[in-house]
C-alpha cells in the first residue's frame, strides 16, 4: 500500500494563512541545530540577530535600506509567477532600470535641459520601467510565440544586461571624475530621494515601494486585469476556452512585472547610490524570488518578507562580529525558510492518503 497526494477540495484558508509562521517556526528550529553544533550559544546568537537587525535606530534604518530594493523585486517576481510567467530576470532588469535611470537624471538632468525637477524625476522613472519592461517582454514573446522557456532566457539575459552595463560604465557612461572606477555619471541631486530616517541611509523610495505593494493588491482583488492574470496563471488553457487574451496578458503582465523591477534600479540610484555601478546590488533580483515565494506571490505579503529577509542578511552581519557564527548563517535561513513555506503549502493544498491499489 502506497501513499498519493490528493489535491484538497477547497484549500483551508486557515491552513495557508498559518502556513508562513510554520514555516518560519521550522526554520528556527532547523537553525538552532545549527548554531548549537557550533557550539554558540543559541539564546545570545538569536539576540543578535534581532538586536543587529531592529535593536537600535541604525539598525532599523540599514534594514529598511536593503528591504526597499527586495520588496519591489519581490513585486515582479510575485506580479509574473502569479501568471505562470517565471521571470528569474529581475536582477538584469533592475540594473537595466537603474542605467536609464542615470542616463536621463545623470547625463541630461539639468544640462541643456530647463524642465522642472518633477518632471524630469517622473521622466527618469517612465525611463527605468520601460527599460525593465522592454527587457523581459522580449522572452514573454519567445514564449508566446515559439514556446521558448522563459526561465532559460530570463536566467541567461542577466548575464548579457550586466556585461552591456559594464561596456556602458566604461564607455559613454563613465564618469571622468571617478579616478579610473568604473562607475556612471552622478544623478543630479534635485532627482535624489529624501531621508525616511535623518542621518541614515533609510530613505523614501521604502513608500514608493510599500504604496506600489498596496495599489498592486487594488489591482489584483478589484480590476477585470487582476482576474484575467490569476486566470491565466491557475489554467492557461481553460482561460483560453472561455475567450480570455492568453497572450495579451501575458504580454501586459509580463511589462508590468519588469517595469517594477527596472523602478527597484531607479529607486535604489535615487535614494542610495547615486549612480551605477557592477556591484550595487548583492543579488536583488535573485533574492527578490525568495522574497514573492515566502509571500505566498500576495503583494501585501511581500512587504512583510522583504522586511523579514533584509532583517536576517542585516542582522547576521552585526552578529558575526560579536559571536563566532559566520554570517551565512543568514542564507540558510532565507533558504530554509523558503523550503519550508513551500512544503507547508503543499500540505494546506494537498492530503496524504493511502493508495488501497
Amino acid at each position: 500500500m502506497s501513499l498519493i497526494l490528493e489535491r484538497r477540495t477547497e484549500p483551508s484558508r486557515f491552513a495557508l494563512a498559518v502556513a508562513p509562521l510554520a514555516a518560519i517556526a521550522f526554520t528556527l528550529l532547523i537553525c538552532t541545530l545549527l548554531v548549537a553544533w557550533a557550539g554558540a550559544p543559541v539564546g545570545r546568537t538569536y539576540a543578535l540577530l534581532f538586536e543587529g537587525a531592529f535593536g537600535s535606530r541604525f539598525a532599523l534604518s540599514e534594514t529598511l535600506t536593503r528591504a526597499t530594493p527586495l520588496m519591489l523585486t519581490g513585486l515582479a517576481c510575485a506580479v509574473a509567477f502569479r501568471a505562470r510567467l517565471f521571470n528569474i530576470g529581475a536582477e538584469g532588469q533592475l540594473y537595466m532600470g537603474a542605467l536609464a535611470a542615470v542616463a536621463v537624471g545623470g547625463m541630461h538632468g539639468g544640462v541643456g535641459l530647463d524642465l522642472p525637477v518633477p518632471v524630469l524625476f517622473g521622466g527618469m522613472l517612465l525611463a527605468a520601467a520601460l527599460a525593465g519592461a522592454v527587457l523581459l517582454l522580449i522572452p514573454a514573446i519567445l514564449k508566446s510565440r515559439l514556446g521558448v522557456d522563459e526561465v532559460v532566457t530570463t536566467l541567461l539575459g542577466n548575464f548579457i544586461v550586466l556585461l552591456f552595463v559594464s561596456m556602458m560604465l566604461d564607455g559613454p557612461m563613465k564618469d571622468p571624475m571617478a579616478m579610473g572606477w568604473p562607475q556612471s555619471v552622478a544623478l543630479n541631486p534635485d532627482l535624489e530621494l529624501g531621508k525616511l530616517i535623518e542621518r541614515t541611509r533609510a530613505h523614501t523610495g521604502l513608500l514608493w515601494a510599500a504604496g506600489l505593494a498596496v495599489a498592486l493588491w487594488l489591482v489584483n482583488r478589484y480590476t477585470v486585469f487582476g482576474f484575467q492574470m490569476r486566470a491565466v496563471g491557475g489554467n492557461a488553457h481553460a482561460a483560453r476556452f472561455l475567450g480570455l487574451p492568453v497572450s495579451r496578458v501575458m504580454l501586459c503582465t509580463a511589462m508590468l512585472s519588469g517595469a517594477l523591477a527596472g523602478l527597484a534600479g531607479a529607486i535604489e540610484v535615487a535614494g542610495r547610490t547615486s549612480y551605477v555601478t557592477l556591484d550595487m546590488s548583492p543579488g536583488y533580483g535573485y533574492t527578490g524570488v525568495v522574497v514573492a515565494m515566502l509571500a505566498g506571490l500576495h503583494p501585501l505579503g511581500v512587504i512583510a518578507a522583504s522586511v523579514f529577509v533584509a532583517g536576517m542578511l542585516v542582522g547576521a552581519d552585526s552578529m558575526s562580529r560579536a559571536i563566532a557564527v559566520p554570517n551565512y548563517i543568514a542564507d540558510v535561513i532565507v533558504a530554509t525558510s523558503l523550503l519550508s513555506m513551500l512544503v507547508a503549502t503543499l500540505f494546506a493544498q494537498y492530503r496524504v492518503r493511502r493508495n488501497p491499489a
